[in-house]
Order: structure tokens, then sequence, then C-alpha cells
């Protein structure tokens, strides 16, 4: 049987979180890792109280992310979802991982305007389900802020364009790739991309 590591590239606000559950709707028994989650998940539990120790705490994050990512890859999960504003930071890692474990890897990198990525980027921070770690120096469970406009660690313009030139978020690629440019959400069609996903998958199930 062969397996696949789908892995959902691209800024910040390019919309991967949408795309998974439109990919999970044709794939139901996919397993799904992300990055942010365990971020999350370490902040809520441990917290930290500067960003030198948030920066601590990321790296206690890939650890675990990679570390469960090997579990499933081990157990012979034969779909598993990734996303994340991937860089040639994981570029390594992730493709010993699927060397190792025999992973076909498959990167759906999505690209939009920038001035159109800030835009939403900036919306996204200031909702309220926004997890506030990822908006603060400093943070505990408890921690709570209504006007997240007040959030002390929140990206700015000019910082969040350098990120993703530096980054080349646009320009990730491991194994196969499809490009979709999200510019204009009306104008986004995955029926295709997920089609080709599913056939590809049940081709492999049924051998």
């Amino acid at each position: 049987m062969k397996k696949y590591l789908i892995l959902l590239a691209g800024s910040p606000a390019t919309g991967k979180s949408y795309l998974i559950q439109k990919i999970r709707e044709q794939i139901p028994d996919l397993f799904l890792i992300t990055p942010d989650e365990g971020k999350e998940l370490f902040a809520d539990s441990i917290g930290f109280d500067t960003l030198a120790e948030k920066a601590q705490l990321e790296k206690k994050v890939w650890h675990f992310y990679y570390g469960v990512l090997a579990l499933y890859m081990e157990a012979g999960k034969q779909v598993i979802v990734s996303e994340y504003p991937f860089s040639d930071k994981q570029k390594e890692t992730l493709a010993n991982l699927a060397d190792t474990y025999a992973y076909e890897v498959i990167t759906i990198r999505l690209v939009a305007d920038f001035e159109v990525l800030w835009q939403r980027r900036a919306r996204r921070d200031l909702e309220p389900d926004r997890h506030l770690s990822h908006l603060m120096s400093h943070y505990h469970f408890s921690d709570r802020l209504e006007d997240r406009s007040q959030a002390d660690n929140l990206i700015t313009k000019e910082n969040f364009k350098q990120i993703t030139q530096t980054r080349k978020y646009d320009q990730f690629q491991l194994g196969e790739l499809h490009e979709v440019d999200v510019t204009d959400y009306e104008k986004v069609d995955y029926t295709s991309l997920i089609d080709y996903l599913k056939k590809k998958v049940q081709s492999k199930k049924n051998k």
C-alpha cells in the first residue's frame, strides 16, 4: 500500500485550514498533525513569560511534532496531512522522515498577492478564536484579552513582509507539487485537486 504525506504549505492567511476540511470530506480517514496545534498545546500546558522563553518552548514543539509524525509513519498510516508555512528549515527533516518510512510526499503550495495576505493576517489576529499565545510575549492558560488589538506581540506589516520573503514560503516544495493561487477565494475551486488526491489514494489502496 502506497503511503502519502500531504504538506499544505504557503504563507499564513492562505486558507490552509479550510483546504484541510475540504480534503477530509473526501478522505475522512486521514491523520492530521500541525505544528501550530503543538504550539498551542505547549503554551496552555507550560506557558511562557518572555519572548526568549517562547522561543525555547517552540524548540520543544518541533521535537514533539517530528516525534508524533514519526510515530504515525512507523504505524503505517496511509495518509498523513500537515499544514504550516513550511520553509527550508523543515525540509531536510521532513524529507528524511518520508524516506525512512517510505512515504510519497505531495506539496500543495498556496500563494497569493502580499497585500491580500496582509489584510487577511491582520484581521485573523484580531479574531476572538485566534489562540492568544500567538499574539503575546507572555502567556499562561488562564490569560484572557478581550480586545486583541491590545496584544503586545502583534506582527507588523513590515515584519510580516520580511518573514515571508526571507523564509520563501511561496517557494517551498518537497516531492510532487501542486500550486494554487488563493488571492481571490471566490475564484478558487479545489474540486479537481481533491479528486486527484482521492483517486491517487484509492487506486493504491485497491492494488
